[in-house]
């Protein structure tokens, strides 16, 4: 690309995705509540966060193309966002044990002239896990600043998930081939 992009994310994850995929890019988080309405429907939630980061954004623009994703874990209809601490981390994790949940990604991209945002959805399958099993994990990685209390790429992704229907990226924060394509056709 010719043109900075700013990566408004300080997930290692996403950076990590993005840098993988070739991008030249700079860090900056931008200052948002992550709120949401309570009676937007569950599945508009992720791509309604990226937009409202997005929009931090725009008052400042110059040539620079920004990205902005936010990550959801949905059970039962129901958002699991970052826990807030070891309980709710544990709570969590007890409720997606032996479930199958959604990970839905919402991306913006936006310049001064253009804006694009769209979303992905992947369906997890966890297997049945220990109670000890769920302590170590929380323990050992400390999932709080994950949607859902896990990360796909740890220990608990390895020996928990089951089956993956979709990218297994998005279940990492970022549906990267999604991104890659977007910003090659800018």
């Amino acid at each position: 690309m010719m043109r900075p992009i700013i990566l408004a994310s300080s997930s290692p994850r996403r950076q990590y995705l993005m840098k993988e995929a070739g991008f030249t890019f700079t860090i900056e988080k931008p200052d948002v509540e992550e709120d949401f309405p309570d009676t937007l429907p569950v599945e508009q939630v992720a791509k309604y966060l990226a937009l409202k980061k997005a929009e931090y954004f725009r008052p400042k623009m110059k040539n620079e193309i920004i990205v902005t994703a936010d990550t959801v874990v949905i059970l039962n209809n129901r958002i699991m966002n970052k826990p807030l601490d070891r309980a709710e981390a544990i709570t969590m994790l007890s409720e997606l044990s032996g479930q199958t949940h959604r990970v839905m990604t919402g991306v913006c991209i936006l310049s001064q002239e253009r804006e694009e945002s769209f979303d992905d959805t992947t369906e997890v399958t966890f297997v049945k896990l220990t109670p000890e099993e769920i302590a170590f994990y929380v323990d050992t990685y400390k999932p709080f600043d994950k949607a859902g209390a896990y990360g796909a790429q740890d220990w608990i992704g390895m020996v928990a998930i089951e089956k993956i229907t979709g990218s297994y990226f998005n279940v990492m924060g970022l549906p990267i081939h999604q991104v890659y394509q977007h910003l090659k056709n800018w």
